[in-house]
């Protein structure tokens, strides 16, 4: 345990996981799905977290502390976010695949240096710095001010999402806490991933959030090239075309075995 964990314990909290398992456990490893900033564990639930037991995979997806059901956690730091998803794997009955959309993506990149993840998957990942309030001034400027990172639906979705359904999603979003906004913006690297796991980055040349620069150098720093779906938005799980992304990476899983 590094020293830093026993000095300054995380706080517990009550943690907000829902679930889908397989008719017939077939022994393939639990996939953990960890929402971005604002998003709850209902974003997978809406398709993803059926459609990837279905392929026989244990389903699980978390909502970080302050977010979803989850208890509020007001002061929450990227640190805390990073000890619910590797707490909640670490629960799981066997070693988990992580899957991190977002800002949940960075967060997931942290948990990896601390919970011998299987595999990783970075779903539309938001590694923060310069270059995220550089893209989305409007909507990064008032995280400085200790507002909340506004995701319109414009952002987050392809126009071949009906609109009700995409102002649906978006009036669901919360926040973040303002410690974690802010230490998304100054953009910490995360160390290096225990037991050197896959990682996988996936994401949409046409995101809004994440630009196609800052998609492929996440990438480069795991070792490979994003798999990339044109004409999709952020929100990748949501979209019209959610079904493609999550194939694909169960598709990936099913090859690394």
């Amino acid at each position: 345990m590094r020293a830093r964990e026993w000095a300054f314990p995380i706080a517990a909290v009550r943690r907000e996981v829902r679930r889908a398992t397989p008719e017939v456990d077939e022994g393939k490893p639990p996939v953990l799905f960890v929402p971005g900033f604002g998003h709850g564990a209902w974003v997978f639930a809406e398709h993803w977290l059926e459609h990837t037991a279905d392929r026989g995979f244990p389903a699980y997806a978390v909502s970080l502390r302050g977010h979803g059901d989850s208890a509020k956690a007001p002061k929450a730091t990227l640190r805390a976010y990073a000890h619910d998803v590797a707490q909640v794997a670490a629960s799981l009955p066997r070693r988990a695949v992580i899957v991190g959309h977002g800002a949940g993506a960075l967060v997931t990149a942290h948990a990896l240096a601390r919970y011998p993840a299987r595999a990783a998957v970075l779903l539309s990942p938001v590694f923060g710095g310069a270059g995220t309030a550089l893209r989305n001034p409007m909507l990064s400027l008032p995280a400085l001010f200790g507002g909340g990172l506004r995701l319109p639906a414009g952002q987050l979705f392809s126009r071949e999402l009906p609109t009700s359904a995409s102002r649906g999603y978006a009036a669901r979003l919360g926040r973040a806490s303002t410690r974690a906004q802010w230490q998304l913006l100054r953009g910490r690297s995360p160390q290096p991933p225990v037991g050197d796991p896959p990682v996988l980055v996936v994401g949409s040349p046409d995101d809004r959030i994440v630009s196609d620069t800052a998609l492929r150098r996440v990438a480069r720093g795991y070792g490979g090239a994003p798999l990339l779906f044109p004409g999709m938005g952020h929100d990748l799980m949501l979209d019209t075309r959610w079904r493609e992304p999550i194939d694909a990476i169960l598709d990936w899983l099913e090859k690394s075995d």
